[in-house]
């Protein structure tokens, strides 16, 4: 298993992230659940966001098999990110699309970060980069809601 995974890995450094899903779901058969398996399996299917973007989906799936709820958050976080950055670079979404699907990382970010093991900075740091991206882009805003009245309690 652990040469076949250092094999999918490579192929995801060398832009091939096809191969990386095949392997991965080969791991997946002989052990299903295999943690490090799936990992890269969600990574090379948002490897592949720009151009096949249904692949979100699929991600999705793997992110919620996950067995640590630290890893779920964080992936999850992840995938939204890289389909806001897909959706930026390819076009046709529009700003308040894109800014939502960063707003829904930082969101899984943050709940992450509330989870993370001691020492592990990655989900803040992410967090980070999705701030940044948003102030690099400033027509990336939230959708105006319709003005309504506010309803107050008894």
């Amino acid at each position: 298993m652990p040469a076949a995974l250092e094999k999918a890995e490579r192929y995801r450094l060398l832009n091939e992230p096809g191969e990386a899903v095949s392997i991965c779901e080969d791991v997946l058969a002989v052990e299903p659940g295999h943690q490090e398996a799936l990992v890269i399996l969600l990574l090379a299917l948002t490897d592949q966001l720009l151009d096949a973007p249904a692949v979100a989906a699929k991600a999705q799936q793997v992110a919620r098999t996950l067995s640590e709820e630290y890893d779920r958050f964080y992936y999850q976080g992840i995938i939204a990110e890289r389909t806001a950055k897909a959706h930026l670079r390819r076009g046709g979404m529009s700003p308040e699309g894109v800014y939502e699907w960063l707003a829904d990382a930082m969101e899984c970010y943050e709940r992450a970060e509330a989870l993370r093991p001691a020492g592990n900075d990655d989900a803040i740091l992410r967090w980070n980069a999705c701030a940044r991206l948003l102030e690099e882009h400033p027509n990336l805003r939230p959708t105006i809601d319709d003005r309504r009245e506010p309803q107050f309690l008894e």
